[in-house]
């Protein structure tokens, strides 16, 4: 699950972290109404409503109505919050019941994941990072044992598994872009494909960039990724 996150220690957030630590430290114990799951939760509110790039530990402290040394007992960094805020989400990514057809379970793991993001735009430009969550793990594992019953093993297990992660991921980043900050529309941009089709008769004749269902884009996208894989295991 790879694409570009944050560097350790992000503007808003104390230096000395890095990316992922926090699931390698000791969960403190809770010693003020504040807690883990509260700071998490207010922390996807804040992303949700303005992205990662505004949100900074005091935005978050006032947030839960509470001083920033209150906050860094829980938390270190900003890299802490963003990791506890991605693996919060995967929790919204319901685990399907394991079929007989390895592809169906992979697909509809990958579909619920790639809706989930959407949900959350900030999302998918995040995670780069080191996802050692229990959420994340457990999606994780669930999609490698799919892919695995294809007869995948090794490196082209690998492959295959970061393939279909980062076609969903790149999915979802591309789709959230177009839905996040101020750019010419997605019309403007396929007409000026369309007035320059003497330079791309193969963009213009296919209509590239027109408005389109990209929900059924991806979907096909994944048929396609799966039904290599399939072909692949009957070699």
């Amino acid at each position: 699950m790879e694409a570009k996150g944050l560097r350790a220690g992000g503007r808003g957030g104390r230096s000395g972290g890095v990316a992922g630590e926090v699931w390698l430290r000791e969960h403190k114990p809770n010693r003020d109404p504040l807690s883990r799951e509260r700071i998490t939760a207010a922390a996807v509110e804040l992303l949700d409503a303005n992205g990662s790039a505004a949100l900074t530990m005091r935005r978050l402290a006032e947030r839960l109505d509470v001083a920033p040394p209150t906050l860094y007992w829980h938390v270190k960094t900003k890299d802490d919050v963003l990791d506890l805020a991605l693996d919060a989400i995967f929790a919204e990514v319901a685990i399907p019941e394991r079929t007989a057809d390895w592809a169906v379970d992979a697909k509809t793991l990958v579909i619920r994941w790639h809706a989930t993001m959407v949900r959350h735009p900030w999302a998918p430009g995040l995670l780069g990072r080191p996802m050692l969550g229990p959420n994340v793990l457990a999606r994780t594992e669930f999609l490698q044992s799919a892919l695995e019953r294809a007869g995948l093993a090794k490196q082209v297990l690998s492959m295959a598994t970061h393939g279909l992660a980062n076609l969903t991921i790149g999915s979802a980043l591309t789709e959230s872009a177009w839905h996040t900050g101020p750019r010419i529309s997605q019309e403007s941009a396929s007409e000026h494909v369309r007035d320059k089709a003497a330079t791309y008769p193969t963009l213009a004749a296919n209509n590239h960039l027109a408005v389109m269902d990209r929900a059924a884009l991806f979907e096909e996208a994944v048929d396609c990724f799966l039904a290599g894989l399939r072909t692949r295991q009957h070699r």
